[in-house]
């Protein structure tokens, strides 16, 4: 039966092949009906049309079913209802063909019916079943983002442990700064995960972001500037690129400006179809003479580059940019 209705879907999807098979159809049930002409007792006008009607509006639907059912008509009353090879009509004709448009009526109405109720019911399983794997690809990406944020936790211990190791007096410390950092991290987090902030534009949410930081650290007379295109970033990467920018504003908020305050600055640049570019700046004291991420050995140093490194970019900082700091990832669109 499945196979059947999986055949007359083929019917239903191409509107030629249904009206060919409305026709086909026709003309076999009048071939089988002039063989049985003389076999059959009188009044049986539409006996070979009738399965051919059902047949039709079962695997082609509602037009090839009614143009089969008008031919089979026009064939019954020209070639089998008195006065015969004439459309001549009389009281008992007209009964007849009155039965037979009622009959075949019917039978399209609820074959027609039955088939929208199977695309309906098909329609919701999709839509079941698209929200099932929605459902799933979210949980696998949060178990994974989980695991990942467990590791990034356990790591950030281990540097802080190794901090303490080797200076014991900074043990308050490294535990305040890994507490803000793992605090910072949720709020990112439950930013991420609320459906009303995923969907806020590139730019709004960073500005939201920043905004937060600015609270967190109680930073007076700073400023934000956000400038980013429209662009759509997929969880993975959107959640690596918040928890970089954090690192590199809150190093801003940290060292970079005095009590007079300043600005800083973030720019995503579309460089091509395939690469996107993050710059993050200040207007604050600058870096010092001589940096070098490879050789520094700073826990957000560290942080940030490996933050980088899961964009599949790396970061550099920004020469010949005015006063202050900039720093730039080129990473994959």
């Amino acid at each position: 039966m499945n196979r059947f209705v999986s055949a007359g879907a083929i019917f239903r999807r191409d509107p030629g092949m249904g009206y060919g098979l409305a026709i086909v159809t026709f003309a076999a049930a009048l071939l089988l009906r002039i063989y049985l002409r003389d076999t059959l007792p009188p009044g049986f006008p539409f006996l070979t049309f009738f399965p051919a009607v059902i047949v039709t509006a079962f695997l082609a639907g509602l037009r090839p079913g009614l143009l089969c059912a008008t031919l089979s008509g026009l064939a019954a009353w020209y070639f089998f209802i008195p006065p015969l090879n004439s459309f001549g009509l009389d009281g008992a004709s007209a009964i007849a063909l009155g039965f037979y448009i009622f009959i075949v009526a019917v039978d399209i109405t609820l074959i027609h019916l039955m088939h929208s109720a199977a695309d309906d019911l098909r329609g919701e399983k999709q839509v079941t079943q698209a929200l099932y794997d929605q459902q799933r690809t979210m949980f696998q990406e949060l178990q994974h983002r989980v695991a990942n944020n467990m590791t990034f936790v356990a790591a950030l211990l281990h540097l802080q442990k190794r901090k303490v190791t080797a200076d014991p007096s900074t043990a308050s410390s490294a535990l305040d700064e890994a507490q803000s950092r793992i605090e910072t991290m949720s709020r990112i987090h439950r930013r991420l995960y609320d459906p009303a902030s995923v969907d806020l534009p590139v730019a709004q949410y960073f500005q939201e972001i920043c905004s937060d930081l600015l609270q967190a650290t109680g930073a007076k007379n700073i400023v934000c500037m956000v400038d980013m295109p429209t662009i759509r970033l997929d969880i993975a990467r959107l959640t690596t690129l918040s928890l970089l920018v954090t690192e590199l504003v809150t190093n801003s908020l940290k060292h970079a400006f005095a009590d007079n305050g300043g600005t800083i600055t973030l720019k995503l640049e579309q460089l091509d179809p395939a690469r996107l570019a993050l710059t993050v700046s200040d207007n604050g004291r600058g870096l010092p003479k001589g940096v070098d991420l490879a050789d520094s050995k700073g826990l957000g140093t560290r942080i940030v580059q490996s933050l980088a490194a899961q964009l599949g970019g790396e970061l550099k900082p920004v020469t010949g940019a005015g006063a202050g700091a900039a720093w730039r990832v080129v990473f994959a669109a």
